[in-house]
């Protein structure tokens, strides 16, 4: 196998494509491709039958190489031409069709790339609320064109490569990378998907994608990847065939090498050499090694503690001597980062021992002693303590604890739990802001919506955003309403009965000239960014910065001179299915 040395990488893909066509001739029934095998095929194995001696697999090999390299030299120009041609074609990627949300394949053509990039820094900053996560949802995957002002294709896709990872939602992102098959063109999502399902003990959802791609893995990290995950579904003949093309091309990877000659076992020998310098190996380490133990440190990579939570790996805190105070450190920084349950941590304060002074006395006692020890002591006081009043002043100490040495997250859940035995109409003034703060307020997800037929945006005529209203009954039963609106003088129309009637002439609703002293609208309450944005007509630039405006907050809580100029963009960019969400959002009285 010498000869693959001496082919360029260029000449590569091409052995490729024709060792594909031969290896199909090892099936007595159904073609295998050993590149990437999908779901079906594993679970069809026993009917496939590829018993190949590694010397067969050899002169095969060897063969193809030569037929290979002695085509004729026009049949090679060909190929390499169709490969150019095929490299120029620009394949737009996304799951949602543009008409789906009320928009067009040129959702992105006049935009410009130096205004989107400043909008994603921004947004990059914000935990988006779960409304505008929706619509920044819609913007970055919906099939559409791609800018081209100042703004490379590449620099497109690794935004969207960002946003998901950011989001991450990893069913999404699976479906996004398996839909358009791009694990080449985003092998850092890739390697996000398949590193988040390993760190959560999961190598089944991890291998998934592998069995569902059709590409040719290039990325060598992915690459090594796919072939454990062949061994893991007992596809070790495939597994060796890759392995033993990757080194004849070049690869080196001893560490690697000898964990997978362990799980072929063509080695009994235990290698004891643990790698912390991605999931994989790390994992690999761990499942090559029966006896495996590990002590995290603070060093350790957040998502290398994750794995041995998920994996029961962990010590546990029963284990953990009280005077270890490094260990009892990098179990509550653990904790903070949601990769050690904080109960236990709880559980291992109760085991310091205090006086009945410093007991007594936590409140002065506590800030003589370290931080841990401090944090135990007015933990334990907690426990003692039954007056309300004073037990909530405790948790705001030891939350404060948590916070000046960045551990806020490690005091949370335990937190609440404190909190809800509370009676707020108890809470004392001077403490209320630190209870409704951190306590978690239980309401309904789904309130039900009450019609108020004497308010114009609260009243039955809301239904038409539903699709419930003909275009003739909405137009009449509108104009009656105006005309009682006109005869009562007390009746005012609000920002939200504005939006309502915007929204209504937008989609082409005649309402009476003789009811426009009712009200003044003006686009001077349009930002003048986002105008110039409806002028050009961007649609994706101006979905971005709505979701910028949105933010964190919930669309029920936005203000209504914002709301008012956020539907009546979408009024103007006619991207009316969007809008009729967020109006059916704000608009009627929940109960």
């Amino acid at each position: 196998m010498k000869i693959l040395k001496l082919l360029n990488k260029k000449n590569f893909s091409i052995i490729s494509i024709f060792l594909f066509l031969t290896l199909k001739s090892f099936a007595e029934e159904n073609p295998v491709d050993i590149w990437n095998i999908d779901k079906k095929e594993i679970e069809n194995e026993d009917k496939i039958s590829l018993e190949v001696e590694d010397n067969k697999k050899e002169e095969i090999l060897q063969k193809s190489i030569y037929n290979l390299q002695n085509q004729n030299q026009n049949q090679v120009e060909t190929i390499e031409f169709n490969q150019d041609l095929e490299s120029q074609k620009i394949k737009i990627i996304g799951l949602y069709d543009p008409e789906d949300n009320g928009l067009d394949i040129d959702m992105w053509l006049n935009s410009d790339g130096d205004q989107l990039k400043n909008i994603f820094s921004n947004i990059k900053k914000i935990e988006l609320s779960e409304d505008a996560n929706e619509i920044m949802n819609i913007s970055m995957l919906t099939n559409a064109h791609y800018p081209k002002k100042n703004f490379t294709i590449e620099e497109f896709l690794e935004f969207k490569s960002e946003w998901l990872i950011k989001n991450s939602d990893l069913d999404l992102i699976q479906e996004y990378l398996i839909k358009n098959q791009i694990i080449n063109s985003h092998p850092k999502l890739t390697k996000y998907l398949v590193d988040q399902h390993l760190s959560q003990s999961n190598i089944e959802k991890a291998c998934e994608i592998f069995f569902k791609n059709t590409e040719t893995i290039k990325d060598n990290y992915l690459s090594k990847f796919n072939i454990y995950c062949l061994i893991y579904n007992g596809k070790q003949e495939y597994a060796q065939l890759l392995l033993d093309l990757k080194k004849e091309l070049g690869f080196n990877d001893k560490y690697f090498e000898k964990k997978i000659n362990f799980l072929l076992g063509y080695t009994s020998d235990v290698d004891q050499e643990v790698s912390e310098k991605s999931i994989l190996e790390f994992h690999l380490a761990h499942v090559t090694n029966p006896n495996f133990i590990f002590e995290p440190n603070e060093t350790t990579n957040k998502i290398i503690w994750k794995y041995l939570s998920s994996a029961n790996l962990l010590s546990s805190f029963q284990e953990i001597d009280v005077s270890e105070l490094d260990k009892i450190s990098n179990i509550e920084k653990a904790v903070h980062n949601k990769n050690y349950p904080e109960k236990d941590l709880f559980a291992l304060y109760k085991r310091f021992q205090f006086n009945i002074n410093q007991l007594l006395d936590a409140k002065e006692s506590h800030k003589s002693l370290g931080n841990i020890e401090s944090r135990a002591l007015i933990y334990q006081k907690i426990l003692l303590e039954s007056e309300m009043i004073e037990k909530l002043k405790l948790l705001k100490i030891l939350k404060t604890s948590f916070k000046k040495d960045d551990l806020n997250n490690a005091f949370d859940l335990e937190l609440k739990k404190f909190l809800e035995k509370m009676n707020p109409t108890e809470i004392p003034d001077n403490l209320t802001s630190f209870y409704y703060t951190n306590i978690q307020i239980n309401k309904s997800s789904s309130k039900k919506i009450k019609f108020n037929n004497d308010v114009m945006h609260q009243s039955k005529l809301i239904n038409y955003f539903n699709g419930d209203y003909a275009k003739s009954k909405i137009k009449k039963d509108v104009e009656n309403f105006l005309k009682k609106i006109k005869k009562n003088k007390k009746y005012f129309l609000s920002k939200k009965d504005i939006i309502f009637l915007e929204a209504l002439k937008s989609d082409g609703i005649e309402i009476s000239d003789k009811y426009d002293d009712l009200y003044q609208v003006s686009d001077s309450e349009i930002p003048t960014d986002i105008q110039v944005m409806i002028n050009n007509n961007e649609k994706g630039t101006a979905l971005l910065r709505i979701v910028e405006v949105i933010g964190q907050d919930k669309l029920e809580k936005i203000d209504d001179d914002t709301m008012y100029f956020i539907i009546v963009t979408l009024n103007k960019l006619d991207i009316d299915l969007i809008r009729n969400k967020i109006l059916l959002k704000v608009l009627p009285l929940k109960v």
